[in-house]
């Protein structure tokens, strides 16, 4: 049904001068959804999320974030958006306390010090509220950054990369938080490079360079890429990887710590390498073709639209 979903478009398309960043995507996320959206360094991501909460206009297509239109309503999706951006983007010589109240004035919340109050205790930053923000570690300055987008109450939060450069131990803390926002009814769209965070998520959906090039849960997109890989251990790894490269059936060949992962669609060509090069004391073991094997599969045969 149109109410459950959170997001709902389709056509979406963005142009910087005669390069097209973001490519017809069509989206749908529930509301109470965690959705991963991942892709490489300039794929399009960061820029598809600011049309969704009327940062930017698309130049193509059509839908509703939050149930309000994305052309004509965007500054009503803005009151219900929380939008974490890549860039720490607060006032370092303010405290902790003093930038939620910052950006509580900005959204003209209601009963503000008992909001600020609240995003306080929520996030565990109370101890801390005369702190400089600029004194702040990666994964305290996330915290804040995620006590700033939820000032508001939004039903919708929009994350971009919120994880990178913070400890395991922040980072595991920081999902724990988004898990039980989703189990409140908050919807989140979230970008990331991490495929532990990526199998965290609901649902996922990758792009590369503008193009949507799968989606569904993290068992559906492996499945969907038909993928076959063999895990290799044993003496000059380094060695057979430059040998297997570019014989038939074999679409890549990554290091994974100690092993090889040789990956590629065509399962009984792979069985012949494998065959081939199963000598000099090397073991060679079919195995599950996992996330990371896929995304990389997917980037290495997209193509690049800002290549000349």
């Amino acid at each position: 049904m149109k109410d459950d979903l959170a997001i709902d478009v389709r056509g979406i398309t963005k142009r910087f001068g005669d390069r097209t960043v973001v490519n017809d995507i069509a989206l749908q996320v529930r509301r109470g959804e965690i959705y991963g959206f991942l892709g490489p360094n300039g794929s399009g991501k960061t820029t598809f999320l600011r049309m969704l909460c009327g940062l930017l206009t698309p130049d193509a297509g059509s839908g509703t974030c939050l149930g309000f239109d994305l052309r004509t309503r965007a500054g009503e999706i803005k009151k219900h958006v929380g939008y974490m951006t890549q860039r720490f983007s607060f006032y370092e010589d303010l405290s902790i306390e003093e930038n939620l109240d910052f950006i509580a004035r900005i959204y003209g919340v209601a009963g503000r010090r008992e909001a600020v109050n609240r995003s306080l205790e929520a996030l565990g930053l109370a101890a801390r509220r005369r702190q400089l923000a600029g004194q702040l570690s990666g994964g305290w300055k996330q915290r804040l950054a995620l006590a700033a987008c939820m000032i508001h109450q939004p039903a919708l939060l929009l994350l971009d990369e919120p994880t990178a450069g913070v400890d395991p131990k922040a980072r595991r803390d920081f999902w724990e938080e988004i898990h039980r926002l989703a189990a409140e009814g908050l919807t989140v769209l979230i970008t990331t490079h991490y495929m532990d965070e990526a199998e965290r998520c609901h649902r996922l959906a990758y792009i590369a360079y503008g193009n949507l090039l799968t989606r569904g849960t993290a068992a559906e997109v492996v499945a969907a890429a038909g993928l076959t890989t063999w895990e290799v251990s044993g003496p000059g790894l380094w060695e057979l990887a430059e040998s297997l490269r570019g014989r038939p059936g074999v679409e890549q060949v990554v290091a994974f710590g100690n092993t090889l992962h040789v990956s590629g669609r065509d399962a009984a060509a792979l069985a012949a390498v494998a065959g081939e090069f199963s000598a000099a004391g090397r073991a060679w073991r079919r195995v599950e073709s996992g996330l990371e094997d896929v995304f990389i599969s997917l980037m290495e045969t997209a193509r690049d639209n800002w290549a000349a």
